[in-house]
């Protein structure tokens, strides 16, 4: 069990009142505003069962927007936050690099073909009640992960280099295989480019219960093998002699960081750049041990991803602007800063 040193303490404490914070103002802003305080009495009241003192009418419109409409957006804000900003941590530990992100291998290539073919080809079709656009979104994301390895893999290794370089040849292959998809789409073609650039308009609770199972096996796992990503950035070989196993331990990691990654993907579209700048913004306050890096990019990336999907649904009201648009022009420039960077090393 790691234990967390007083600083580390107020830094997740800290976090973790700005999370919610946020979730507040984002489940009371909207079509309809809701106050803030009105919506803090209607949670306190649903947690211990106390009774309001609102007029019954106005109470349930608002229970009804809140728990039925907000509430599902705003948590699945939150969990794509974290599992992106946690994937984001992974990739950037193993490969050594801070300009790494969830999509690196082509994750986002992948869920794209297959959110491209459930919404032209298959159109119509459906499973268990859901739309293909998310299962076949993450189908598509875990077989590329899986035929990226794969390639990559020589021997009973993986060397980083060649597992990026296949992920950037996979990834541009299936971004022209998309494409070409896309060119025979017609009128389908607004959905699946609305989609590429990632949002939250129309989710519910049952997208929600696509991301929370592979957060809640995946999120402990990751942070169980913190110390393990801490001794990976000194070298394979240093981290070997230290004892551990160095390639069990990154085909573990890649393969939990993908599938949080695709399960991010699946529901929420691509939201570029939060595994790029949420894990090295929150690295330049608490410094590179992932021990304190996890928590703090999980709980800052939900806050990222929950903020930006309020000004998404709000700026331009009722238009929603893409998420993956708001999330650009945030993240374009801190990536220019981490070029400019670069040349003076982050790690």
């Amino acid at each position: 069990m790691h234990k967390f040193k007083g600083k580390n303490i107020n830094y997740i404490l800290f976090l973790l009142i700005l999370l919610g914070g946020i979730v507040i103002l984002s489940a009371s802003l909207g079509a309809v505003s809701i106050p803030i305080t009105t919506t803090l009495k209607i949670i306190v009241s649903k947690v211990f069962g106390l009774k309001l003192t609102l007029d019954e009418n106005i109470l349930s419109i608002y229970e009804t927007i809140l728990f039925k409409v907000r509430f599902a957006r705003v948590v699945l804000a939150v969990l794509v936050g974290i599992a992106l900003s946690v994937a984001g941590v992974v990739y950037q530990g193993i490969f050594k690099n801070p300009m790494a992100d969830p999509y690196i291998i082509g994750v986002s290539s992948g869920a794209a073909l297959g959110a491209t073919l459930a919404a032209i080809v298959f159109k119509g079709f459906g499973v268990l009640g859901f739309s293909l656009v998310p299962v076949l979104a993450f189908v598509g994301a875990t077989i590329t992960i899986f035929f990226v390895y794969n390639l990559a893999r020589t021997g009973t290794k993986v060397p980083v280099a060649t597992l990026l370089l296949a992920g950037v040849a996979i990834g541009a292959l299936l971004h022209a295989i998309t494409s070409f998809v896309m060119v025979l789409g017609g009128k389908d073609l607004h959905f699946i480019i609305f989609w590429l650039m990632g949002g939250f308009s129309s989710k519910n609770w049952d997208h929600v219960m696509v991301v929370l199972p592979f957060l809640a096996v995946g999120l402990p796992l990751v942070f169980y093998f913190s110390r393990d990503l801490n001794l990976l950035l000194l070298g394979e070989e240093r981290a070997q002699q230290l004892g551990i196993e160095a390639e069990k331990i990154k085909k573990i990691l890649i393969i939990v960081a993908s599938l949080l990654a695709a399960s991010a993907v699946a529901v929420s579209g691509i939201v570029g750049f939060v595994g790029l700048i949420v894990p090295h913004m929150v690295r330049l306050v608490t410094g590179p041990d992932h021990k304190i890096l996890i928590p703090c990019s999980a709980l800052f990336g939900a806050s990222f991803v929950v903020f930006s999907d309020l000004l998404a649904r709000t700026l331009m009201a009722p238009t929603e602007i893409p998420l993956g648009v708001i999330t650009a022009l945030f993240g374009a420039p801190f990536f220019i800063y981490l070029l400019k960077r670069s040349k003076r090393g982050l790690f």
